[in-house]
């Protein structure tokens, strides 16, 4: 598999799943200045200990142009946890307030070269990726976190300034690739 690398443009991706019972697409994300594509999932101690620090990147930048959306490829036969019915308990339990979609045949992480939940892909408004890796630098405790690579990429974005951390490498659990 090959990683989506700096400066290639985001592999196009249409018709997931989302918890909201519509279909999703790349396009979607039209209009907005910065997206974040996270290769998420349920069951992941690491994305779990991230969901809060996902939905308030969406509260605090989603009027000024940015867009988080989260999608989970993990073998749902092999992870109950991960199947869609259970996408959209856990969306709806924790309020998320950004797209959760449903990467049922995994080409969008195989597409991306994703091999970790959470990793992040952030791409600007012509789609080519401007940071990849991980969210921040602490899972555990967010009180703690120096740095906070996404926020600062996409705050970065977002006003037209260079992104000075553009890769940092992914922590989570490996995709449950089927």
């Amino acid at each position: 598999m090959v990683k989506l690398k700096l400066g290639e443009l985001a592999p196009d991706f249409r018709g997931l799943l989302g918890v909201d019972g519509k279909r999703h697409g790349l396009e979607d994300s039209k209009g907005k200045k910065v997206l974040a594509l996270v290769v998420s999932c349920n069951h992941c101690p690491t994305v779990k200990a991230y969901e809060e620090r996902m939905k308030e990147m969406q509260r605090l930048c989603g009027d000024r142009g940015f867009i988080l959306v989260a999608a989970n490829p993990n073998d749902a036969k092999q992870y109950p946890e991960d199947s869609y019915e259970n996408m959209v308990k856990r969306a709806k339990e924790k309020g998320f307030n950004f797209p959760y979609l449903r990467d049922e045949d995994q080409n969008v992480a195989r597409g991306y070269g994703a091999t970790r939940t959470p990793e992040v892909f952030l791409f600007d408004y012509d789609r080519p990726p401007r940071y990849y890796g991980r969210i921040d630098d602490n899972v555990d405790e967010p009180s703690k976190v120096n740095d906070h690579y996404l926020r600062d990429a996409v705050e970065a974005l977002l006003v037209g300034r260079r992104i000075t951390t553009t890769e940092m490498v992914p922590i989570g659990c490996t995709v449950k690739w089927k």
